[in-house]
């Protein structure tokens, strides 16, 4: 499988790599079977994070016999150096290892400071001069992070979204790590879930030589699919191009990206999912979105309190409660259109 540096690290990661954010909702048995499907298939590199559950637990699982053979990346929200420091720890005895390869800052809104004797930052200075890691990066939402950690010079990685309906400044990113010898990693490269052309969606990223997607993947089809799609290497044609334009046309712009930044609501609203659920009907079999339990979780839109504390949080600035009173009123209004073919 093809494979580049990933910036200045040292580090030689498969172009196609393994976002292991959706292992966690498989069964223990289920996800070491995938990421070592993975592995064996010819995929190098994983990532997982210390928020995701159970999935660090599950890579050690798969990984730990030929742990020299692969590069894993892992992260932690803790922003302080103790908290920092116990996340690490933590990360090595679930991934069954004595070093990360890749440590990340995780969902950063703004950069950690790296003066701060008590801060982050200062504990994985701390770890990687105990080899406990080798290379330290960041994960961002926010464009402005991420400009500032490219400038900054103190990171080696920057993990942002990253896809072929992302704006013009987001995808501007690529260029600048290329050129301040950072290695990029792109995350969302499906964004979220509404783009469903893997062919494309490869054949985008292919243009960009120094972008690594972490395509999530959560079954064995899929990995199937990203296997096939990697062995073929799909270029860009008139016929991929016009895919894209058709899903920019469609859905780039202000939309709900599902990054979580707005979570926990006080109401109980899964506002992630429940703010493109407009998008996720028309992009993907919609069924399975009017079950019991998905009409529930969208009748809790009406019980918004309005404090807007996810409107004041969404790294894109959306107007999340009247996003969220729209996808309700589609959601009903799709459902009488469509209820006689459930």
């Amino acid at each position: 499988m093809k494979k580049i540096s990933l910036g200045s690290t040292g580090l030689q990661v498969t172009k196609s790599s393994m976002g292991c954010l959706p292992v966690q909702r498989c069964s223990t048995e289920d996800g070491a079977k995938l990421i070592r499907a993975a592995y064996e298939g010819g995929i190098n590199y994983f990532d997982t994070a210390n928020a995701y559950t159970d999935s660090e637990k599950k890579v050690g699982l798969a990984l730990h016999d030929v742990r020299h053979e692969v590069i894993i990346s892992t992260k932690s929200a803790a922003r302080d150096k103790k908290g920092c420091a116990a996340h690490i720890d933590n990360s090595l005895k679930m991934l069954q290892t004595d070093y990360i390869d890749l440590f990340q800052f995780h969902q950063c809104p703004a950069l950690p400071d790296i003066n701060d004797t008590e801060g982050a930052f200062a504990a994985a200075l701390a770890a990687k001069k105990a080899g406990k890691i080798r290379h330290i990066g960041l994960t961002t939402h926010r464009i402005e992070v991420a400009e500032e950690a490219i400038a900054s010079g103190c990171f080696e990685t920057l993990q942002f979204p990253f896809s072929y309906i992302s704006t013009d400044r987001d995808l501007q990113l690529a260029d600048k790590c290329m050129h301040a010898g950072m290695g990029f990693i792109a995350m969302k490269g499906l964004a979220g879930g509404l783009l469903n052309n893997a062919r494309a969606c490869y054949a985008f990223m292919n243009m960009y030589q120094n972008v690594v997607p972490i395509w999530g993947i959560q079954h064995m089809d899929e990995l199937r699919q990203w296997l096939a799609v990697s062995e073929e290497e799909p270029k860009m044609t008139s016929e991929i191009q016009a895919v894209i334009e058709h899903d920019r046309l469609e859905l780039a712009g202000s939309f709900c990206r599902g990054c979580g930044y707005c979570m926990p609501c006080p109401a109980g609203i899964e506002i992630n999912n429940s703010a493109r659920m407009n998008m996720l009907l028309r992009r993907s079999p919609w069924q399975q979105y009017y079950t019991p339990e998905w009409r529930e979780k969208m009748e809790r839109i009406n019980n918004c309190l309005g404090c807007r504390q996810c409107a004041s949080k969404c790294p894109y600035q959306l107007d999340t409660p009247n996003v969220l009173k729209y996808m309700l009123k589609d959601y009903n209004e799709f459902y009488e259109a469509h209820k006689s073919e459930l």
